[in-house]
């Protein structure tokens, strides 16, 4: 658990930062391989590429507008958490696909005009795979738009996602959506 923290730690640092150049791709290519070294005595490299893959998909679905992709690989028992302070927050945590469609991704899509989660860049190890990227949105009512860097960490256990955790600057995500 230490070591997811201090990767989306270490992420959502490296997601704040400027990048010079053209916008990301909506889904980074999951590395080919890893070098041993890099793992612990317990980590499982073709397991992590997996995991990756299996999230990519999650992203994929989500950039088509493809709910059943997007779903295809919860875990029945998902448990989803949207950041602290976030304004969606206030259903924390959201259990199973059912609550997570209704009382998150609906409401989503009912106030934002569009609402884009772009990965950049994938971290694995073992069951967890630390997605970093950017939402690019525009609220509905206010008609004022974001960009701002997210670290996502996916809990994958025999390729369904069992656990999500978001990270963002919810500041930013807040006055968006509030009129002035």
């Amino acid at each position: 658990m230490k070591l997811t923290i201090v990767i989306a730690a270490i992420a959502l640092l490296g997601a704040c930062g400027e990048r010079p150049g053209p916008a990301p791709d909506t889904a980074a290519e999951a590395p080919a391989a890893y070098p041993e070294t890099e793992m612990g005595e317990t980590g499982n490299m073709a397991n992590a590429t997996d995991n990756t893959v299996v999230i990519q998909r999650v992203y994929e679905g989500f950039a088509n507008g493809d709910m059943a992709a997007v779903l295809a690989d919860f875990a029945d028992d998902i448990v989803w958490n949207e950041a602290e302070n976030s304004p969606y927050s206030d259903r924390n945590p959201y259990e199973g696909a059912d609550e997570i469609v209704s009382g998150l991704f609906a409401r989503l899509g009912g106030e934002w005009a569009y609402f884009n989660a772009t990965p950049s860049d994938y971290v694995a190890e073992d069951d967890k795979v630390v997605a970093i990227g950017r939402y690019t949105a525009e609220h509905g009512e206010t008609g004022k738009s974001m960009d701002i860097p997210f670290v996502h960490v996916w809990t994958v256990k025999d390729g369904r996602i069992t656990a999500f955790q978001q990270y963002t600057d919810t500041l930013t995500h807040t006055d968006v959506m509030q009129a002035d």
